[in-house]
């Protein structure tokens, strides 16, 4: 008798999507989908609308990721604009690498400390009411305190240069919008008002210290968990080093070798395609040289951390160099990806203090004017991995073309492949269909950190159900919480 498990939605990501396992006669797996049920709308929405409205529009694909997608879209209409991102002046390119880098401390904090936290401090078997930030306070105070201050001092950043925390606006076309202020620099240098810059390089130090410690207690368990062979997509700069900004297209297949070696972002329409497939709204990208079977790679902090050669950061190159040797490279291992974050979090708490140091951050030479172009390209590394803004615009400056290819679509493949290794996992392991082994495939697919709401453009709400049916489509179980 066949059957199907039904997880419905998947929970503590952002977004909402469904999981359906498929067993024969047997309790074998014989396939395993991770649906996206949500309509992708944003590229046809924005058709239409004068290309300087993009960076406003788009960012309203979400709210925990709109920084990444006002920039992303911000690098492109500066190119409609005439404007290469090394033509902008120093203190536009320096607010907008702030604000970006404080983006993506803020939100690794919120993924590890409220949405992960839960599954490694208590164990995918513990119960569903203990498996929350509200637990992780009870638990450990002192970590979950940190991490509401860490997230906090993030969103502070976001605000300052952007006028608020979520959807605020920075970058306009040919540069930004608004100074940074002196009162605002030491705001975030001396601690006084919220914790200082210091303060987070050095808790975002012992957050990797705490993982790695670990990592190294449970790697046997880790490096089994979801683990499987792929492909990894990044960008790095001109010297081979992680770069999070602005930096050239690199991949590497399984074994290490380029793929991709060190495009320039203008060049993505040549080497990348997107397929699809009839049970879910997620395209799935991929090299069009290397083709779909085996030309998809995943992207993220993992994926980063194994296509660059060195972080440009001290502290932060230090703990690369320990992850390295640790982990191994490149690195397959679905659950590495916590570890990779939160050297990135490092990472980006290095470069925030180095860029308020900066005086060129509260210069006001803003805007710079170019001639205007038919096309755009923006990539930047989000918080979850490559993310591409592809726009063109007619004579009178209206859109006429979108395509975005998210974070999370480019993980697409790699997801699926992880809900399919844990599911054949546990089912070999018992063939009790329990609590703790759905909790484990949701485990699987939170490592990535999906944004569903990013990669759909939409919105939606459901509860939480699992079905299991039988080969005629009766159904025999159900669990709802």
């Amino acid at each position: 008798m066949k059957q199907k498990i039904v997880i419905d939605p998947v929970t503590r990501v952002e977004g909402h999507g469904k999981v359906t396992i498929h067993l024969d006669e047997n309790r074998r797996v014989t396939d395993s989908f991770f649906h996206i049920v949500e309509f992708r709308g944003f590229e046809r929405f924005i058709q239409g609308h004068p290309y300087w409205e993009v960076p406003v529009l788009v960012q309203r694909l979400c709210g925990i990721c709109p920084v990444s997608h006002h920039l992303a879209a911000a690098k492109a209409i500066d190119r409609l604009h005439g404007l290469e991102p090394e033509a902008l002046s120093p203190t536009a390119n320096k607010l907008r690498r702030l604000l970006h880098y404080g983006q993506i401390f803020q939100s690794h904090a919120l993924h590890f400390f409220y949405l992960a936290s839960p599954d490694l401090l208590f164990g995918a078997d513990a119960p569903a009411e203990q498996r929350n930030v509200v637990a992780v306070v009870k638990a450990n105070q002192e970590l979950a305190r940190k991490g509401i201050l860490m997230r906090k001092f993030g969103q502070e950043i976001i605000k300052a240069i952007a006028g608020k925390r979520i959807h605020g606006i920075c970058a306009i076309p040919g540069g930004a919008y608004k100074t940074f202020t002196e009162d605002e620099r030491v705001y975030f240098l001396n601690g006084q008002a919220i914790p200082s810059v210091d303060t987070m390089i050095k808790w975002a130090k012992e957050t990797v210290d705490f993982i790695r410690s670990y990592y190294e207690a449970n790697a046997d368990q880790l490096e089994t968990f979801a683990s499987f062979p792929s492909g990894h997509l990044g960008l790095v700069t001109p010297s081979g080093a992680l770069e999070l900004y602005h930096g050239r297209m690199r991949a590497i297949d399984a074994a290490g070798q380029l793929t991709l070696p060190d495009i320039h972002d203008s060049q993505y329409r040549e080497y990348f395609a997107e397929a699809v497939e009839p049970w879910t709204f997620l395209k799935f990208p991929y090299l069009k040289h290397i083709g779909r079977d085996a030309g998809w790679n995943r992207v993220g902090p993992l994926a980063r951390l194994n296509v660059a050669d060195s972080i440009p950061t001290p502290l932060a190159q230090q703990e690369f160099e320990v992850f390295r040797a640790t982990a191994g490279y490149p690195n397959h291992h679905s659950m590495y990806y916590h570890w990779a974050r939160l050297i990135e979090m490092l990472h980006c708490a290095e470069v925030i203090k180095d860029l308020l140091l900066d005086p060129e951050i509260t210069g006001d030479d803003l805007l710079r004017e170019g001639t205007r172009c038919p096309q755009g390209i923006g990539i930047i590394e989000a918080p979850r991995g490559t993310l591409i803004h592809y726009y063109e615009a007619d004579e009178k400056g209206k859109v006429t073309k979108c395509n975005l290819i998210v974070s999370t679509t480019h993980n697409n493949e790699a997801m699926n492949r992880a809900v399919r290794a844990v599911a054949e996992a546990e089912l070999d392991r018992q063939p009790e269909i329990t609590d703790g082994m759905l909790n484990r495939i949701e485990v699987a697919i939170r490592a990535y950190d999906p944004c569903l709401s990013c990669a759909t453009h939409a919105l939606g709400q459901m509860p939480l159900l699992v079905q299991l049916f039988d080969h005629q489509g009766t159904l025999i179980q159900k669990k709802v919480r």
